[in-house]
């Protein structure tokens, strides 16, 4: 048994760190359906229910410092390479098919929750204000959210349970129709043929640095200074039930982030990598806290989950038709906000290679807005109860 902090943490990453290494050196096809960042919490939450970790007052205090101090630091290192100035040469078509597809994952979780809210817990609505935080973004956004609205970490099962199946489900459905793009294209009466152009603008952009020591230095620096910056400004801002010291420093920690992407600090190499160590140990240290305690309900978090695709790929789909958007920057968008960067590129590789620098730069989007739509998702269904 586990009783001091570093071996603790020690642990969680000792663990995510051969999720990692199984998943990228097997690529097994396990991982296409259960992602390394599900995988890991599930294992935590094994080890954890097992009684891996005694929570001692050591460990207690290394569980909640790190959560306050990393979130904040992974959140502007995930924005680092999110160059508004550059999704905008994306062009209105890509863009509005990002705001359909955003606004329809709104509209679905919605939906949802008026139709399962009184099969659910009181405060499942912050259960699903956390997922659509993921849903518009990736994970890093679920946990701003779940920072932001205080979510508990048990409940964070149900939605990474979500998260996974009807996931895997989703990306299933839009590779599947990758053959389909020409019919639905004339259906939608779309004009494909900008993306080409786009894409290939995009590509040029691209330095292709290798990551060295110095950059990987710099930007940890600067990620832990943004996340001590922001906390320290945000013990001085007003709050409020909805708006606690932890919502305001993740806000200030992305405005810095999305500034920064416009200097020469966004053209370093390393942060999105960085950013995804951090984003590991977030997950591990969530999921060390939670247990299998209360899943027997998971299948009406999964139907839910079933029914906000539904909404949004109808919604999504009437979009299409209305603005004439091509089938490509509809699932590009889709799953820049359901998947984030690990699923967006995947799709736009479907359609050509060349197109996966957008497939990246929408998932950067996703990053930049996924939190602030996650938690005015949460305030529409609080509005709900």
């Amino acid at each position: 048994m586990i009783e001091t902090g570093f071996a603790y943490i020690a642990s969680l990453m000792a663990i995510g760190g051969l999720i990692r290494l199984t998943e990228t050196t097997t690529r097994h096809r396990l991982f296409e359906y259960l992602p390394g960042v599900v995988m890991l919490y599930f294992i935590v939450m094994v080890l954890a229910s097992l009684g891996l970790w005694s929570w001692t007052d050591d460990v207690t205090a290394v569980n909640s410092t790190l959560k306050s101090d990393l979130l904040p630091a992974m959140i502007f290192l995930l924005l680092a390479k999110a160059d508004l100035r550059r999704i905008v040469k994306l062009g209105p078509r890509m863009l509005l098919a990002f705001a359909a597809a955003t606004i329809s994952i709104m509209i679905g979780f919605v939906v949802a929750f008026a139709i399962f809210q009184n099969w659910l817990e009181p405060h499942a609505w912050k259960a699903f204000a956390a997922l659509s935080g993921s849903w518009m973004g990736g994970t890093g956004n679920m946990l701003a959210v779940q920072a932001a609205l205080e979510v508990p970490d048990s409940s964070i099962g149900y939605t990474l349970l979500m998260d996974s199946v009807d996931y895997a489900l989703w990306v299933v459905i839009l590779l599947a129709l990758v053959p389909f793009a020409n019919r639905f294209n004339r259906w939608s009466g779309a004009d494909s043929g900008v993306i080409d152009k786009v894409s290939a603008s995009l590509a040029a952009a691209e330095t292709g640095k290798p990551i060295d020591l110095t950059s990987i230095l710099f930007l940890l620096g600067a990620a832990l200074t943004v996340s001590a910056v922001s906390q320290a400004l945000a013990a001085y801002a007003p709050t409020s039930a909805f708006f606690s010291t932890g919502t305001w420093a993740i806000f200030i920690a992305t405005l810095i982030g999305v500034i920064a992407a416009m200097t020469p600090l966004g053209r370093m190499p390393g942060a999105i990598e960085l950013g995804n160590v951090l984003l590991y140990a977030m997950i591990g240290l969530i999921a060390s806290q939670a247990d299998f305690a209360g899943l027997a309900k998971a299948p009406l978090y999964i139907a839910a989950g079933l029914v906000v695709l539904a909404v949004h790929g109808l919604c999504l789909a009437a979009a299409a038709k209305v603005f004439r958007l091509d089938l490509f920057s509809c699932g590009v968008a889709s799953l820049a906000n359901i998947g984030g960067v690990a699923s967006a590129p995947i799709l736009a590789a479907a359609y050509s290679e060349a197109l996966v620098p957008i497939g990246v730069l929408m998932a950067l989007l996703g990053y930049i807005v996924g939190t602030g739509g996650g938690l005015f998702v949460g305030k529409l269904l609080s509005l709900m109860i």
